[in-house]
């Protein structure tokens, strides 16, 4: 008998957080995720890649503008409008001016100019970004993330492998892979991850005396049924108290952060969110993804623009210094994406906005055995067409699970007994890597 027979996944993890919240004091459902996936890695043979262990995850949501960003056309005025293209570090490496900071540390980043992607909606475009499939009412493909823990386990035994802050919970998903494979969502990076702790309301002795008292209910409804499902979460449960328990959780806590540190970084909540990242992965989390949304620019592009990168600027920079200066930018691949770029045509009617624009765009990679100060990939004069060196979403995707030396060609099976890999039929783009 399934207890839940009608519930889907969220359904089924807000009753084990309600039921966490009733009888022991605390809020469980922001662990229920990455928390409690299993900590073994694949027994499959890995690929042999970069020498990343752990995925910063930038996403920039909404679509960002790649002629106004990391693929201007400086000869092409009527292209670029009122964005200037401006030298960095790299010799023949050009930026948006709205991006000052970041030519600085262009060293470190390959520059893919050549993304394309079939999807030309936001939903269909992110959806696909993430999983490397279509969006299906059928089915629901496991995140990015979810797939490098199922692939390669956790890395502390304790905290997340897999968190997700400021970004969507439908885009950072188990998908058929389970619900142990979701993301730990945190909010505010400030706040860290909340409700982690027993509440003031409930002594130790009484949550002692519930955890009890739970236990001995699960052993009887065990009893009665046999239920994978039932088991599942049942682990989820048990390791969240692990996880209240850790000496750990104090890489959620960005008051140990210095000040320098901070500034450095910026008060934004993407800049904090990116030093939380940097914090998790320091501590053991395999996989963090931080988003910046606004990239939507079909009006005022060049305000929208210019708003978002003063954002992105300091922060992007940031995050690539620290992790240089400290030695950890060779296990860490720092990504920042986006589901598509935006049409070099200018629609003047529209305050100079820029539509979605698939066919190609830009994406970056650092850290993790990529070889940095180089572009990979070349689009045509106006930015509109790939012309060399096309890298699918499928093909990227596998990059980032070459870099981490994954197994990306296994195979797992969905429920319903259909094959599936980490990047479908993606191939990594293994030049990167020097």
């Amino acid at each position: 008998m399934n207890p839940f027979p009608k519930a889907d996944e969220l359904t089924r993890r807000q009753f084990v957080s309600n039921a966490a919240r009733t009888y022991l004091g605390v809020h469980l459902f922001p662990m229920l995720g990455g928390t409690l996936a299993s900590a073994a890695p694949a027994t499959v043979a890995a690929a042999t890649g970069g020498t990343a262990k752990s995925v910063i995850y930038l996403y920039m949501s909404g679509g960002m503008s790649h002629v106004d960003t990391f693929d201007p056309k400086p000869k092409n005025k009527d292209v670029m409008g009122m964005t200037e293209a401006i030298p960095t570090k790299v010799d023949g490496l050009m930026v948006g001016n709205y991006l000052p900071k970041t030519a600085q540390v262009m060293e470190h980043v390959c520059v893919i100019n050549s993304m394309n992607s079939t999807q030309g909606a936001h939903e269909q475009g992110a959806y696909a970004m993430h999983t490397s499939y279509d969006l299906r009412g059928t089915i629901k493909h496991p995140s990015l993330g979810a797939w490098v823990m199922k692939l390669g386990g956790r890395i502390h035994p304790e905290l997340p492998g897999f968190v997700a802050i400021d970004a969507s919970a439908k885009l950072a998903d188990g998908g058929f892979l389970g619900a142990k494979y979701s993301a730990a969502i945190v909010g505010s990076p400030q706040d860290g991850l909340q409700d982690s702790q027993r509440a003031d309301s409930v002594s130790q002795e009484d949550f002692d005396r519930r955890l009890t008292l739970a236990d001995k209910m699960n052993a009887e409804f065990h009893g009665r049924y046999a239920n994978l499902d039932v088991k599942a979460y049942e682990e989820l449960y048990r390791e969240a108290i692990t996880l209240m328990k850790s000496k750990d959780l104090n890489a959620f806590d960005l008051s140990q952060e210095s000040a320098a540190t901070r500034s450095l970084y910026g008060e934004t909540r993407f800049a904090q969110g990116c030093l939380l990242a940097r914090r998790l992965v320091d501590h053991g989390v395999r996989f963090v993804e931080v988003q910046l949304g606004g990239w939507d620019t079909h009006v005022d592009n060049f305000t929208g623009v210019a708003g978002r990168c003063a954002q992105l600027d300091q922060a992007y920079a940031a995050l690539i210094t620290d992790l240089a200066k400290s030695g950890r930018l060779k296990d860490t691949l720092v990504v920042l994406a986006t589901e598509f770029g935006r049409s070099p045509e200018i629609q003047a009617e529209h305050k100079m906005g820029r539509d979605h624009h698939p066919q190609a765009f830009s994406c970056l990679l650092a850290g993790g055995g990529i070889k940095g100060g180089v572009k990979h990939g070349l689009t045509d004069p106006s930015g509109g067409k790939v012309k060399e060196g096309l890298v699918s979403v499928q093909d990227f995707n596998a990059t980032i699970a070459y870099a981490l030396s994954l197994p990306y060609q296994t195979v797992v099976m969905s429920p319903s007994m259909r094959p599936f890999k980490i990047a479908d039929k993606g191939v990594p783009v293994t030049s990167l890597f020097g």
